[in-house]
């Protein structure tokens, strides 16, 4: 044990020390917070560009009258003009945005046209679209000859504001708790592509640092005073020590900054905002229980996601001689990690859907889809499944890379075929 705890000193402190680690360790949460926060920032700040000037030749004499100008565009009544015309004089005028062609016939294909010079937006686009089909939704109307139509529109206009609360089995009201699938589907991606990236950055280091070993001969001299399985493990546990060491330092940063920094820096007029999806990511933000039961949860799945693979890749990275042999191997064991990445798009659309269950239980899938369902609100027997099923896997996966590492770190010059590796397993 003391010296695999050597091994495991000396893979931790060559890493914590370096820069990129330090700089990474330090940014990382303030990128995180302004992934949560940045779109209900936008959605509050944003959207406010400069108003467009927009010339609109209306052949149906229907439309142009009753579009209404807002902060956004500026509808300018040219219907005296031709089209061609009216392109001219648009050209002319540099204030110009556009021309807004109308023909006589406004829901007949290619009637309705924008032209610009330059490329429009997807926000101006709907609001042209949504202002003329409503206007040719009430001349329909019109046509049926109700009386006080306008009054009798206006009063069954009605808009429904849905929130969202999950039971916690008491069937009290005052027990419920309130969600957002918004921030839900926010927090998912982002623990989802935290995983994926540790796991991807982390093993593939230990991949890396097998090899370089391995062709540097230093492993040949460090097998002469400790056994292969102490060597794999103090590389695996060392750099897991780094990997934790991050986590710990995130959580740590992360809830003293919703926790304390964030209230004070947040503006008076953002935190008085009536927007439902802005309030409860700041709520989110601001419940340090919340956010630590999130990071716990994250670091064991991180450990077991990390030790199981990181196995694999100590095994594949004694069986070869360079970082670009290690290549073929490195290809397979990704493909389970690209399969995560995958399921956890559906996830978002049905967090307990057979896929994204049974991929949370999967090992190899399980620590990627599981954080990402963990913000809806799982089970937590299913956590603890998965977590059980996770370990269990890990200590199968390390037996068997044993297998493998004991021997390949002392073959040079060759690399191994699958039957070879199989019979490496089957060695004694």
């Amino acid at each position: 044990m003391k010296k695999t705890l050597l091994i495991i000193s000396r893979e931790y402190l060559e890493r914590v020390r370096k820069k990129s680690f330090i700089v990474v360790t330090l940014l990382m949460p303030l990128f995180m917070i302004g992934l949560m926060v940045a779109p209900s920032l936008m959605m509050l700040y944003g959207g406010k560009s400069e108003q467009k000037r927009i010339m609109v030749v209306d052949r149906s004499g229907l439309v142009v009258d009753r579009l209404y100008s807002s902060p956004e565009v500026e509808f300018i009544d040219v219907s005296e003009l031709s089209k061609s015309e009216a392109c001219a004089q648009y050209d002319a005028d540099s204030d110009a945005f556009g021309v807004l062609y109308i023909g006589s016939v406004v829901d007949a294909r290619d009637s309705v046209q924008l032209i610009t010079n330059s490329s429009s937006s997807i926000m101006l686009e709907e609001n042209i679209a949504g202002q003329i089909s409503s206007i040719i939704e009430q001349e329909k109307l019109l046509a049926y000859n109700i009386e006080n139509l306008d009054q009798i529109l206006a009063s069954i206009e009605t808009h429904i504001e849905l929130s969202t609360f999950v039971n916690n089995g008491t069937g009290e009201e005052q027990s419920m708790e309130s969600v957002s699938s918004g921030v839900n589907y926010i927090l998912g991606i982002i623990l989802g592509m935290l995983l994926y990236m540790i796991i991807i950055i982390y093993g593939q280091m230990v991949l890396t640092s097998v090899v370089e070993e391995k062709a540097s001969r230093v492993i040949d001299v460090m097998v002469t005073s400790s056994t292969p399985f102490q060597l794999m493990m103090g590389k695996i546990l060392g750099i897991a020590a780094v990997a934790v060491t991050q986590i710990a330092i995130w959580a740590i940063l992360v809830l003293s900054t919703s926790k304390f920094l964030l209230p004070t820096l947040m503006p008076t007029d953002l935190a008085a905002t009536n927007d439902a999806m802005l309030s409860t990511v700041m709520g989110t933000l601001g419940d340090a229980g919340y956010l630590a039961t999130i990071f716990t949860y994250m670091l064991f799945f991180i450990l077991g996601g990390f030790l199981l693979y990181a196995s694999l890749y100590a095994a594949a990275g004694s069986a070869v001689d360079s970082v670009q042999d290690g290549q073929q191997y490195n290809t397979i064991i990704m493909m389970p990690i690209i399969v995560s990445m995958i399921v956890m798009m559906s996830v978002f659309n049905d967090p307990n859907s057979p896929l994204a269950v049974w991929c949370s239980i999967i090992p190899f899938t399980s620590p990627i889809v599981m954080m990402a369902r963990i913000p809806f609100g799982i089970a937590t027997w299913e956590i603890i499944t998965s977590l059980a099923a996770l370990y269990l896997t890990f200590a199968l996966t390390t037996w068997l890379a044993a297998k493998i590492f004991r021997v390949g770190i002392l073959m040079h010059g060759k690399r191994p075929t699958w039957l070879e590796l199989w019979q490496w397993i089957k060695s004694k």
